[in-house]
């Protein structure tokens, strides 16, 4: 029983060990599955040290390389390594649909706003700069009576960044360019490319006065710091409309669970 719950199994003997795996169906594997489970069934492997005694060779040409190296882990050799950590991602994206049609390169602009301060707030998250930012506008293919459009744009900056605002500049400088009036566009989108560490920077000579003496970093902790005490949207880009107006951008949400922990006027009432 003492095995019933938490089972460290590097600290068992020799034969408890494989008391527990002769007690335990293959399918129970992790990374078994269920076709590979009938398989491995059907070929007389019924337990879990049957899988264990068998030749990591013969296992990964006949099923897989992958079962191979849970073999070879039965058999007590590291091979699948564990992440502390998950990974940098390498692409940061922020997309919506518009809960209406919109038209306007203004409204356009709000949401371009909104979604380039959401993706460098993620990317201020995992330590990361951006190199480029690409932002795309497109009409909705399922509006068969309306004109079809869908244009996106890679923009360079000027030197890799966490900062909102330059971010932001830089995908409402790529929206206009691409921008083209009579549509009704039914979805935008912003995407961080080119990411690098923050920590690992390329210098360059002080040959301007531009943001000579600011730190941007300090900046950007401060908006994240504030947004994080009083919610999202406490703090924002001017370009990005005010928070609880009725944006033509906005997403339907008539069926969003009300927000009973964060909202004074969506509280629920206990009635008698």
């Amino acid at each position: 029983m003492r095995h019933a719950q938490v089972c460290n199994l590097g600290a068992v003997s020799d034969q408890e060990l494989e008391d527990i795996l002769a007690a335990t169906e293959v399918g129970e594997v992790w990374g078994v599955g269920r076709k590979i489970g009938a398989q491995l069934q059907a070929a007389g492997v019924k337990t879990v040290l049957d899988l264990r005694r068998l030749d990591p060779a013969m296992v990964k040409h006949r099923w897989s390389v992958v079962l191979e190296r849970t073999v070879r882990e039965l058999q007590g050799r590291a091979c699948i390594g564990f992440e502390d950590a998950p990974a940098a991602k390498q692409e940061i994206a922020c997309t919506r649909s518009f809960g209406h049609p919109v038209t306007e390169l203004h409204d356009l602009g709000e949401s371009v706003t909104e979604f380039a301060s959401r993706a460098a707030e993620k990317l201020r998250k995992q330590g990361g700069h951006a190199g480029q930012v690409l932002v795309f506008i497109r009409t909705s293919p399922f509006r068969v009576k309306d004109r079809q459009y869908s244009r996106s744009m890679v923009v360079p900056l000027r030197r890799p960044t966490d900062d909102s605002r330059a971010i932001s500049q830089a995908a409402l400088a790529g929206l206009k360019a691409i921008y083209q009036p009579d549509y009704h566009y039914a979805k935008a989108g912003v995407m961080l490319l080119d990411l690098s560490d923050a920590a690992v920077q390329q210098g360059e000579l002080a040959l301007e006065d531009e943001d000579s003496g600011r730190d941007p970093s300090r900046l950007m902790q401060a908006l994240d710091a504030v947004n994080g005490r009083y919610g999202r949207g406490a703090l924002q880009l001017a370009s990005a409309g005010l928070e609880g107006v009725n944006r033509a951008w906005s997403m339907k949400q008539e069926r969003r669970t009300p927000g009973y922990t964060t909202r004074w006027g969506e509280l629920a009432v206990a009635r008698a």
